[in-house]
């Protein structure tokens, strides 16, 4: 009687232990799918963030440039030259302004302008290479590739070509900018950016500028930014329009269509598409499986993909998948003792509820955006945040903290335009840096600059302090003159404090909560407030 009790207790344990098997085994099979797919599904976000990112970076490459040659193209002495072509004096003052103006554009390929004809009046690199001043950029050519040239000795114009550039300016109009993408330029054999703006005499098409900028710059910035995971990974960029490649790791491929069916029906996807998107997909070359992860940039009808091995990108989720069959073998081991399994189940949580958080807060890290305003070339705020965290608050070294404050800025450009109020904006950076160095001026809003400037061996005194605010202030106050005789009087509010403890991002709060209660800032009459 005794032993079937035990017989049919030993029956009773090995069935709740078989159910126990069956529920873990269940349940580590559940884990581990879910958070392999978790893991995949991050590291997809995590090269996204990157493809983004980056393709943030080559909008404001793109911007930046467009932004020059527009400034370029407004100069007077271009303009005046093309209303006197046949002048010299205007061409040599044209050719000054834009030496000068080449010599302050970075990575700078060329910078020139052109009468309607593509005959080329004034050149960067006109110093260097005198007979690039008269050549025609678009001229014909005969059916052995040769220069045509008329009985002078001049270079003959391709009408169809020539058209074909100036229909663009025109379509571009006063405000636009012709944006042929990145190509390799026939001049220097590198890549570069290329761009043409017309110059208009009212309604009229009066000439052009141009402008190539080496895209070495741009992939320096590119390379520098960490690749945390995808180490291996490469990038490329097509145009939708004629589905061709404009950046490719493989130089030689710049200008052939992609080799991936994939990239190619995307390239058919936004070709009519205004809005930007991204995405993924992934395909196989060389016996090798790759992932893709894209951005579509519909101002320029660019897309940049980011590719790596799903070996590497994907390295986690193997390595997650065989933790989790190492942990599900050891639980499936210890079943016979619950106490056991529990305990290894809680670990087992803790574990992912760490992983998962850990990947989500290495997600939100690589979203953070460029730490440069666009416009000014100032640090933003988040710069400025960054720089206020690494600060050692047990230095007992003070900070002083300047905020200007451009008063009624709506109305400046509500009244004289948004290029106005823009170069309002750029000026008074330009103006501080005078004063500050440029690492420590922030654009914090609007219409707004923070100033940060940390004592060394007690300098700069407040004396010292306020004497670089009151001629900033000075500088800042100037009168702007318009194009049209006109002129823009700015007027500031101005806040100054002066801290040593507990120094964190609220500063930029005190600061505006003080200069809005101060009314306008005059000459001599700005006091520190110590904090």
């Amino acid at each position: 009687m005794a032993s079937n009790k035990k017989a049919k207790s030993m029956s009773t344990l090995n069935i709740v232990l078989i159910i126990q098997l069956i529920i873990m085994l269940g349940l580590s099979i559940f884990i581990t799918l879910t958070v392999s797919d978790k893991t995949k599904q991050n590291a997809i976000d995590h090269m996204k963030a990157i493809t983004d990112e980056r393709a943030a970076i080559i909008e404001s490459f793109v911007q930046n440039a467009e932004k020059t040659l527009t400034y370029y193209s407004k100069g007077k002495e271009i303009v005046d030259m093309f209303k006197n072509p046949t002048k010299p004096e205007y061409k040599a003052a044209a050719q000054a302004y834009t030496e000068a103006f080449g010599k302050e554009i970075e990575y700078n390929e060329g910078l020139w302008s052109g009468l309607l004809t593509t005959e080329v009046m004034t050149h960067s690199s006109a110093p260097q290479n005198p007979k690039v001043i008269g050549m025609v950029t678009r001229s014909k050519r005969d059916a052995d590739g040769n220069v045509v040239t008329d009985e002078n000795g001049k270079q003959v114009p391709d009408d169809a070509r020539v058209n074909q550039l100036l229909d663009a300016l025109k379509t571009a109009g006063p405000n636009g900018v012709y944006n042929t993408g990145i190509i390799i330029s026939p001049a220097s054999q590198k890549q570069c950016l290329s761009l043409y703006k017309g110059v208009f005499d009212g309604d009229n098409l009066i000439g052009f500028v141009g402008l190539g900028i080496f895209t070495e710059g741009l992939i320096d910035t590119l390379d520098k930014i960490p690749l945390s995971g995808i180490e291996n990974s490469f990038y490329n960029m097509v145009n939708v329009k004629d589905k061709t490649y404009i950046f490719n790791v493989d130089s030689a491929k710049i200008g052939s269509e992609p080799e991936h069916k994939e990239l190619v029906d995307l390239c058919d996807k936004y070709a009519e598409r205004t809005d930007a998107d991204n995405g993924d997909f992934e395909y196989s070359q060389d016996s090798k499986s790759y992932v893709s992860i894209y951005s579509y940039m519909p101002q320029y009808g660019w897309i940049l993909t980011i590719d790596d091995e799903t070996s590497e990108v994907f390295s986690l989720m193997r390595t997650m998948i065989i933790y989790l069959s190492i942990f599900a073998f050891i639980i499936l081991c210890l079943t016979v003792v619950f106490y056991f399994i529990t305990k290894r189940q809680q670990k087992i949580n803790e574990k992912l509820v760490s992983t998962i958080a850990k990947a989500n807060r290495t997600k939100k890290s690589l979203n953070t955006a460029m730490f440069k305003d666009v416009l000014t070339g100032a640090n933003n705020r988040i710069s400025l945040s960054m720089d206020i965290d690494k600060i050692d608050q047990n230095s007992g070294e003070p900070y002083f903290f300047a905020m200007f404050n451009i008063i009624n800025f709506s109305e400046i450009n509500s009244q004289y335009g948004n290029d106005s109020g823009d170069r309002i904006l750029v000026r008074a950076v330009e103006d501080m840096k005078e004063f500050f160095e440029e690492e420590q001026i922030y654009r914090t809003g609007s219409d707004k600059f923070v100033v940060a400037v940390k004592t060394q061996d007690g300098m700069p005194l407040n004396e010292g302090m306020l004497e670089k605010v009151n001629n900033a202030l000075r500088q800042m106050s100037v009168p702007e003159k318009l194009e049209d005789g006109r002129s823009i009087y700015p007027k500031y509010r101005v806040a100054v404090i002066k801290k040593t403890r507990g120094i964190d991002l609220s500063v930029v709060t005190v600061l505006k909560d003080m200069s809005a209660k101060s009314g306008e800032a005059s000459y001599g009459m700005i006091d520190i407030r110590e904090m």
